[in-house]
């Protein structure tokens, strides 16, 4: 029944343009280019190679520059907030944060930086972006924080907000640094810590 209804929903919605397509195509490429070698390191010659389209074709989709910045910045963020999304899904309502927190500071996440957190990646050099880039990265961030305080089991109580605060402010922080330093043993421990904190037994 449901499959049916969806089909029927799916088949109402237009089919995106060419040009939509392609401009979707680029903000995607350009939000993987950013996790991987920062805003600086964000050509748009190298982007548009990526993405298997001609430099000249740029400007018939964005105006300039940093209003791909930050439509690449927006879809970073909201790749992180649906994943984030998925894990508190799958996993029984009362362990939703457990699992957000555990995917997030798993292995595979450090390693991950092209398709992980825009925050972890991009957080340090966000107050030497634009107005605009850095407005949208913060909608996600709050995205973010409101995920972590819906799964939190005192949701609506006393000091509720504040708390999802600071598990995501040491969830990012922990993984910021687990990625920076060379010393795998070192790395691990930063994962491990932050999340025997973040996630007590009993």
């Amino acid at each position: 029944m449901y499959d049916v209804h969806h089909m029927s929903a799916a088949s109402k919605r237009p089919t995106p343009s060419r040009k939509e397509a392609t401009h979707k195509r680029i903000v995607e490429t350009a939000a993987r280019v950013i996790r991987r070698s920062g805003y600086g390191g964000a050509g748009v010659a190298d982007i548009m190679k990526e993405a298997g389209l001609t430099h000249g074709g740029f400007y018939a989709h964005f105006d300039s520059r940093e209003g791909m910045l930050a439509e690449a910045a927006d879809r970073a963020g909201a790749e992180t907030v649906a994943t984030l999304e998925r894990v508190a899904a799958a996993a029984p309502p009362e362990q939703a944060l457990e699992a957000m927190l555990r995917a997030y500071l798993s292995k595979a996440h450090v390693e991950g930086i092209e398709s992980g957190c825009a925050v972890a990646a991009l957080g340090s050099e966000m107050p030497r972006q634009s107005a605009q880039v850095r407005r949208a990265a913060t909608r996600r961030i709050k995205e973010m924080i409101d995920l972590v305080t819906r799964q939190s089991p005192d949701w609506g109580k006393p000091g509720a907000h504040e708390r999802a605060l600071v598990t995501l402010a040491t969830a990012v922080g922990a993984l910021v640094l687990a990625r920076a330093v060379d010393d795998p043993k070192l790395s691990e421990a930063l994962r491990e810590a932050a999340l025997n904190h973040l996630t007590p037994v009993g």
